[in-house]
């Protein structure tokens, strides 16, 4: 009989660092071991694959990773998904295993059901479903499904007060999971995290577990060959959505997002302001891309969650790259394009 491909699927909210969990799977994956990735964006500017891209070049050549940015994953599983399995699976050269980086607003249950269609099921299996929290954002209210578990100098945010869309999908996706990380738990201190893992806990099916991670580090031990066969446990991870709305699938009408570029800028610190500015002013979800800082011979990646805005610089401009800012903007629909851009666009650096 031949040996199935194991697939990791891993999934979590906006901004829970998905992305630099992968990154640090594929830079300490087991020498030799050959990856295939296939990662979902919400947002039309290819910012994942462009972090991933080059960080495990033995193990997950630049070739080997696919990206799916016509809508999220699990809404177009027969169009998008399918297809790229197909593609992979019939490359002469045979993957050890395959890793999926869900969009952050993706259900999980369509693409787990997905892996039951007769062309895949065949060939692969899903080795685990891997969710990813936030814990900052967690503790702050930001995104959690229990009201009790609000901080309460949040309380008065409206966002707070009734559940949300935001709410049910990361149910979906924690009542999905074989493995919870709970990640940038450095930020905050014990009793929080405390807190934190307890209310994700009440999510669970009996038997998941829960690790702590800060920056995405974890054991690749843990994220590889768990050999859940999850393709086959569908009845037991239920969606709150589907249920709650007469097993319709959903739609994304209630979030928008999309891109703009920024020919230059005054410096790192002005961007970071004006940013965490229209974070505050807009109700933004979450925002990230890239800046070419002035008099830096590196690019600088940034990622914010909520009114948490992080910068490093991840990589030298590349010789002949365009050095422009480039950046996605995620939130709840309608967004406001026009003043977000206008706002964003206070960075500009002005000609002397």
């Amino acid at each position: 009989m031949t040996t199935k491909i194991p697939t990791t699927v891993i999934t979590g909210f906006l901004g829970a660092g998905k992305t630099t969990l992968v990154r640090h799977l594929l830079a300490h994956a087991p020498k030799g071991k050959r990856i295939a990735l296939i990662i979902n964006e919400f947002g039309d500017l290819g910012v994942d694959k462009d972090i991933l891209a080059g960080c495990g070049d033995e193990t997950c050549r630049e070739e080997d990773m696919v990206e799916l940015s016509n809508g999220c994953i699990c809404c177009t599983v027969a169009d998008e998904f399918i297809p790229t399995m197909q593609a992979l699976l019939a490359r002469p050269d045979k993957f050890d295993h395959i890793v999926i980086e869900t969009s952050g607003l993706a259900l999980p249950q369509p693409l787990i059901r997905a892996f039951n269609w007769p062309e895949i099921k065949a060939q692969v299996t899903i080795d685990g479903i891997v969710t990813v929290a936030d814990a900052a954002a967690l503790a702050e209210g930001r995104f959690a499904s229990d009201e009790a578990a609000v901080d309460a100098q949040r309380r008065q945010d409206e966002m707070l007060d009734h559940e949300t869309p935001l709410g049910e999908l990361f149910e979906d996706q924690l009542s999905s999971a074989d493995l919870v990380i709970i990640n940038k738990a450095d930020l905050v201190d014990a009793a929080t995290l405390a807190k934190v893992e307890q209310n994700i806990r009440a999510e669970l099916r009996p038997g998941v577990g829960v690790i702590h991670a800060r920056n995405g580090h974890v054991d690749i031990s843990a994220l590889l060959g768990m050999g859940m066969g999850s393709e086959d446990d569908i009845a037991n991870r239920p969606s709150h959505h589907e249920l709650e709305h007469g097993g319709e699938t959903h739609e994304h009408d209630d979030f928008d997002s999309f891109s703009l570029r920024i020919p230059s800028i005054s410096s790192k610190d002005e961007l970071i302001a004006v940013i965490e500015q229209t974070i505050r002013d807009h109700d933004i979800l979450r925002l990230k891309g890239f800046a070419a800082v002035p008099g830096a011979a590196a690019r600088l990646a940034i990622q914010a969650v909520g009114p948490r805005v992080t910068a490093y610089f991840d990589r030298p401009w590349k010789d002949g790259e365009l050095r422009e800012t480039a950046l996605v903007v995620i939130g709840e629909s309608p967004l406001d394009r026009e003043a977000i851009t206008a706002s964003l666009q206070r960075a500009i650096k002005v000609a002397a």
